[in-house]
């Protein structure tokens, strides 16, 4: 199913939406993490500072520091710390400042320090020192597992709230680019029935919407409507043409008939007369079938019996065998019209010996001659073009009539090479065989 498709355009935009959610997501979470810790510093680092200053007024005032608070030398003094203080210190001797925290602390007092503690083994801690006498320092350690704790949680509220939006983001997405799939699928299915030949059929653009389906959607019909044109054009002009040239033909056909049937020159005529005519029914054949106007008249026929008698009439050298030969539903008139244009290109373009087999429902024309070119193995047969270097690349309209007329029928011509040499042309009646 196409909703199961992975590689299906709703899944690629829902998951275009989903990247970008989860990148949303990932900045506004990462903004948020970081003003949180930021603040939770802040808020440590005063809480901090409050109970330092609180000691130092303690120490003073009693010469005692209170229960909760270390009296301890510098030596005794975390490194940070220690550094922070004798950083402070040296810069207060050089510039002749006064004494003061280099980070919130009071004027006036003593060197006040912090930090904050996120190494193990003493996780998530403040630290803040000041000194109160010569390598004597207040040392004071608040506990910051609660912001971290609280941070923490934040991170997982943010994880869950994204996950929680993309299981509504991504269907949401998907079920939103469902009429756009449902266009292109109609868009898709039209332009494979143009290409199977109905000209007539249309996307339609009536009361939609100006976007790009809709201009993708335009441009098909306006490509299928210069296409039916043209080939209408086509058609029209094969066929008057055709006609055009029947009446003067027939009368130069009557004239050659009253020429010596000796003489060279008359026979010669005759000859190109006799090619004239036959390209001319094959021109209004074709613009018959290019038209549509050909039905196919179905009735029990024993196809190795069948052909056997066509390919005698055609007066070749051409072996005929059989395996198996089936009766078929068919229109014998154009089966025959096949075999004699099939067995005809391959004495001319071919080499001998050329071979039908009849097996089953499949009737296969094989010469061993160079084969069919490579264009007409992927393209397949097209008017006015030969294999034979003196008329050009390509094939005849022999192919070409032979093809329509199995479209006609329902079958299926396929032509092939095969791998010891030779082209193989296979005309395929299995949907309409019975027992034989």
């Amino acid at each position: 199913m196409d909703f199961l498709n992975p590689r299906a355009l709703r899944w690629k935009i829902a998951a275009l939406a989903a990247a970008a959610c989860c990148a949303v997501a990932a900045v506004v979470g990462f903004l948020v993490h970081d003003a949180t810790r930021e603040r939770g510093l802040r808020v440590g680092t005063d809480r901090t500072m409050t109970r330092l200053i609180a000691a130092e007024r303690e120490y003073d005032r009693t010469g005692k520091a209170p229960a909760d608070i270390d009296v301890r030398r510098r030596d005794e003094l975390p490194e940070p710390l220690a550094r922070d203080l004798a950083t402070f210190t040296e810069t207060e001797t050089e510039t002749g400042a006064g004494t003061g925290s280099p980070d919130t602390g009071p004027p006036d007092t003593g060197a006040y320090a912090t930090w904050y503690d996120a190494d193990p083994p003493n996780w998530f801690w403040m630290w803040g020192a000041v000194a109160v006498a010569d390598d004597r320092f207040l040392v004071v350690r608040d506990d910051m597992s609660t912001e971290v704790r609280s941070l923490q949680l934040l991170d997982r509220s943010i994880v869950k709230s994204v996950l929680a939006a993309l299981l509504f983001v991504v269907p949401l997405a998907a079920l939103a680019t469902e009429p756009i799939n449902r266009r292109l699928r109609h868009g898709a299915r039209t332009a494979r029935r143009i290409a199977d030949g109905d000209l007539d059929a249309r996307i339609g653009t009536a009361g939609r919407a100006r976007d790009e389906v809709t201009e993708m959607a335009s441009a098909v019909d306006d490509m299928a409507a210069a296409l039916q044109r043209k080939l209408e054009n086509e058609r029209r002009f094969t066929a008057d043409v055709a006609h055009e040239l029947r009446t003067p033909l027939m009368g130069l056909v009557t004239a050659a008939g009253l020429l010596p049937e000796d003489d060279e020159a008359a026979g010669l005529v005759r000859d190109r007369l006799r090619a004239l005519n036959a390209l001319v029914e094959d021109l209004l054949e074709i613009s018959r079938l290019d038209a549509g106007a050909e039905r196919a008249r179905l009735d029990p026929v024993p196809l190795g019996e069948l052909v056997a008698d066509v390919v005698r009439r055609t007066g070749t050298d051409t072996r005929v065998g059989t395996v198996d030969a089936e009766v078929v539903e068919t229109d014998p008139r154009r089966v025959e019209r096949i075999v004699v244009n099939l067995v005809t290109n391959a004495h001319r373009h071919g080499a001998a010996p050329v071979e039908v087999t009849v097996t089953g429902a499949r009737i296969t024309v094989r010469d061993h001659g160079p084969g069919f070119p490579a264009d007409l193995l992927e393209r397949g047969p097209q008017r006015f073009r030969t294999g034979a270097s003196e008329r050009g690349r390509g094939h005849g309209l022999g192919l070409t009539v032979a093809q329509g007329q199995s479209e006609v029928l329902g079958a299926r011509l396929t032509f092939t090479n095969a791998p010891g040499g030779g082209a193989v042309a296979t005309l395929d009646l299995t949907q309409h065989s019975s027992a034989a």
